[in-house]
């Protein structure tokens, strides 16, 4: 019974919930952090999340069990190691999904729910048809931490810059195509990668270099544009873009090696990432609800649409 149980803990993947943390991004970026409501509904939606995204993962495991077999790593989860059995995965899975749907309905905005069904749908669609199709598997999982984020601003009830979405949008699909560049390295034997993932055909070390180089340049420049829109919460946030830039080239470094398996594994694992990711977190919450004042001791910039400085008299 407890060897049954483990499974199915593993089988909902917690370690992955970390990903739900994007639901906090309208809460911080709102400089709601200090309203008591905003946190407990924001909290609530994240566990609504961590729900829904275990019911995704539950149910995405029992189609891909003998697909994970031929894996590595993946013939230790819970289906292919025969700890939980096909028929107990699914009723796992819509018990999930119901107690997140019903949740979402009943605690928090309509609006939150709608988003959250987005979320729940499309990945649904995506383990059902874009999974097996090369590209859009990756843009399909970009948009689900884009509904994530949405879905996080709804539920405390502020409004969310485009920027932001759209910086959400493009650093994921950077890690998302990092993720397969990890999944080419750890099976070297293309034959072996296809029974894996059969979008893994569609790929090849050299696309997957391109992908990255394009998708972590633009996911730094619509930071910075985010950074410089005259409506950001902190400008001063454009101080951490070295932070951002050494982040972005630190994943590519390590995903090339192959000796981590993803972006979790990445954050989790790799000391100078978390320490970078911990760094930038610490300034820019600094920035968003102290910026005035840490200002004062920062240089002076002219950002995109301010007006120049009077020069002094005489100079």
């Amino acid at each position: 019974m407890l060897r049954t149980i483990r499974g199915a803990l593993t089988l909902i993947r917690p370690p992955q919930w970390i990903k739900n943390v994007f639901v906090f991004a309208g809460l911080v970026f709102g400089a709601k952090l200090a309203d008591l409501d905003a946190v407990r509904d924001a909290v609530t939606a994240f566990v609504i999340f961590c729900a829904l995204s275990g019911a995704v993962y539950a149910f995405n495991d029992v189609l891909d069990a003998a697909e994970d077999a031929h894996h590595p790593t993946k013939k230790k989860r819970p289906i292919p190691a025969g700890l939980v059995s096909r028929h107990a995965a699914l009723l796992l899975a819509a018990g999930l999904a119901i107690l997140g749907s019903i949740a979402g309905w009943t605690l928090l905005p309509q609006t939150f729910f709608f988003t959250a069904m987005a979320y729940l749908g499309l990945n649904l669609f995506y383990t059902l048809w874009g999974k097996h199709r090369g590209l859009l598997d990756v843009i399909l999982i970009a948009i689900g931490f884009v509904l994530r984020a949405l879905a996080g601003a709804e539920a405390v009830q502020v409004e969310v810059s485009v920027w932001l979405v759209i910086c959400t949008f493009t650093l994921c699909l950077f890690l998302g195509f990092g993720k397969r560049r990890c999944e080419l390295a750890v099976i070297q034997d293309p034959e072996k990668a296809a029974s894996h993932r059969q979008t893994l055909l569609f790929y090849t070390p050299t696309l997957l270099t391109q992908l990255l180089a394009t998708t972590g340049g633009i996911a730094v420049i619509t930071f910075l544009l985010y950074t410089l829109d005259p409506n950001a919460p902190a400008r001063a946030m454009v101080f951490t873009t070295p932070l951002v830039v050494y982040a972005v080239f630190r994943y590519a470094m390590v995903i090339e090696q192959g000796r981590l398996t993803g972006p979790t594994d990445v954050l989790i694992k790799d000391r100078p990432f978390l320490f970078t990711a911990v760094i930038w977190t610490i300034l820019s919450l600094l920035l968003l609800y102290r910026g005035d004042r840490i200002e004062e001791y920062l240089p002076q910039l002219r950002y995109p649409g301010d007006q120049p400085a009077a020069r002094a008299i005489g100079e």
